[in-house]
């Protein structure tokens, strides 16, 4: 009786650590580093130029919202570090015309 109640428990530790191993990814992918940056665009110059600047950077993979500030010449950005950087989310705008350089 001692033998089947522990292999009786030691499956049902084993299902649970394979239910947790099943369903541990997808939850580290809800806690992937997500990062903020602000980004300075100079050369904004009329009311196209935000929407460009922001579309250019929304076109990067793994960006998650671009907020563009006409009157500061700022766009910032929040990104999944897992997917990209903010070196790739400024060489998209430079591609659209508009470089962005990170603002320190």
């Amino acid at each position: 009786m001692k033998k089947l109640l522990a292999a009786v428990l030691g499956l049902g530790l084993l299902g649970m650590a394979q239910f947790a191993a099943l369903t541990m990814p997808a939850a580290a992918q809800n806690l992937a580093a997500e990062e903020t940056v602000t980004f300075e665009v100079e050369n904004m110059t009329c009311a196209l130029c935000p929407v460009t600047v922001k579309r250019a950077m929304e076109g990067v993979d793994g960006v998650r919202s671009v907020e563009v500030d006409f009157d500061a010449k700022t766009a910032t950005v929040v990104f999944d570090t897992a997917t990209t950087s903010a070196e790739t989310i400024s060489a998209a705008s430079a591609n659209a015309g508009y470089p962005a350089v990170e603002k320190g």
